[in-house]
């Protein structure tokens, strides 16, 4: 995601992320970072930004694998959303077209991959288990001084530990008309709480029309697939440094313990124990990159 243009964005809705904040910037991506060697097998790059971030649809001509520390990405792949926070990264194969929204504060890393050169490649969007290991040899590929041996063998031992996360937090998106407009709607504000009969006649159908949609498309009722929605929201607002009964309230949830019930499900622990989690990642691998 190497920026070759900014603005200032006005607030409004995004390509499958969320409701932009005033101050939040719309970026660009060029192909490849400025000045990228040729040939190359891995390049990688990282950035700081101190205000929230949002990158305009966009596909790379090598694959891409983009992680963040301190923060989270929410990321549009295809017909999937991803929440990218501590110890996992997301791998989207060369030509796809993708779109994202980084936390204020947040270190993007991105590391490209020459097709030609990669031994093995995922076909679609995977988020990737980004063990300590794994981040410290990128960051160690972004320097410039190392010759050609040792860049060598730090890229094998790269392809070997390139790994897909298990479990992950990836929701699929309906990509039928008949469920699109409330999917959009919800993406742009997830505490709206309209049920689905309120929802269908806002929209002139019935009630079974938007729920059989949402059911083939995307394996679940339209109940699941809002409370993922609104857990991948949830996600980054615990990651910019929310307290968890505000990200409750800012999500809808007229009680807190029904938030906390509602991520466990998803999640299978706690937002408490996810923020801590996450806190512990980010002091091990900073840690480890030392």
């Amino acid at each position: 995601m190497s920026v070759i243009e900014s603005e200032s964005s006005p607030e409004g809705a995004g390509w499958g992320t969320w409701r932009r904040e005033p101050r939040t910037r719309l970026r660009r991506a060029a192909p490849l970072p400025q000045g990228a060697p040729s040939p190359f097998v891995i390049l990688s790059e990282s950035h700081v930004l101190g205000v929230p971030t949002e990158w305009e649809p966009h596909a790379h001509p090598v694959h891409e694998l983009v992680w963040v520390r301190n923060g989270a990405l929410t990321a549009r792949a295809g017909d999937r959303l991803f929440t990218v926070s501590e110890g996992c990264g997301l791998w989207v194969p060369a030509g796809h077209v993708h779109a994202g929204r980084l936390t204020a504060g947040a270190e993007l890393h991105d590391a490209f991959f020459a097709p030609d050169s990669t031994p093995l490649a995922f076909a679609t969007a995977t988020v990737i288990a980004m063990t300590p290991v794994l981040e410290s040899l990128l960051i160690h590929l972004s320097r410039t001084d190392l010759d050609a041996g040792a860049r060598s063998r730090a890229e094998a031992v790269v392809f070997d530990l390139l790994e897909p996360a298990a479990p992950h937090l990836a929701l699929r998106l309906p990509g039928d008309a008949r469920a699109d407009a409330v999917a959009e709607a919800l993406m742009e504000d997830p505490s709206d709480d309209r049920s689905l009969e309120e929802w269908a006649r806002d929209l002139g159908v019935s009630p079974r029309t938007i729920s059989r949609a949402f059911r083939a498309a995307t394996g679940l009722s339209f109940a699941q697939w809002r409370q993922s929605l609104r857990i991948h929201r949830a996600l980054t607002l615990l990651n910019e440094g929310r307290e968890v009964q505000e990200t409750a309230d800012l999500l809808g949830y007229a009680q807190t313990s029904t938030f906390i019930d509602a991520f466990r499900r998803v999640m299978g622990t706690t937002p408490g124990s996810y923020v801590g989690s996450a806190r512990a990642t980010s002091d091990r691998n900073s840690v480890s990159a030392v």
